[in-house]
């Protein structure tokens, strides 16, 4: 009598998050607490602790900091703006993993997108509001 196996499937989890022109693709698995940001470690890619605090704050809520490894591919925008795109997405990617951290991450604020945007520029401005200089003369 042959008994089938199934190929065990990796149990992942993905969130997308977003913030000014930044955009990440944020992939959970179990595991120890691995943060991988493009293929670089978390304290590689950010030099700032207060943008690592930022990707750190949705695990730290939910105290899942060492139960999932973290892998996230990002673009566009600046730091902070990939440092947000990325708490966002990590939010995401909890609540589909386990729907118990939904409430307490909605109270933080995690999953609402910043809706903040750059202002597009004007014709006759120099910048979306700055003026040339006015002379009477």
């Amino acid at each position: 009598m042959a008994v089938k196996q199934n190929a065990k499937k990796k149990l992942q989890f993905w969130g997308t998050g977003r913030r000014k022109k930044a955009i990440a693709r944020v992939r959970l698995m179990p595991g120890t607490g691995v943060i991988s940001i493009n293929k670089r470690t978390l304290d590689e890619y950010f030099g700032l602790d207060t943008l690592k605090y930022i990707v750190n704050q949705p695990l730290a809520e939910t105290n899942s900091a060492d139960k999932f490894d973290i892998y996230v591919n990002v673009k566009g925008g600046g730091f902070t703006g990939q440092a947000g795109a990325i708490r966002h997405g990590i939010a995401r990617a909890l609540c589909e993993a386990d729907g118990t951290y939904k409430a307490a991450l909605k109270k933080a604020g995690f999953l609402t997108r910043d809706p903040r945007m750059k202002e597009r520029k004007k014709y006759g401005l120099k910048k979306a509001r700055k003026s040339p200089q006015f002379s009477k003369r």
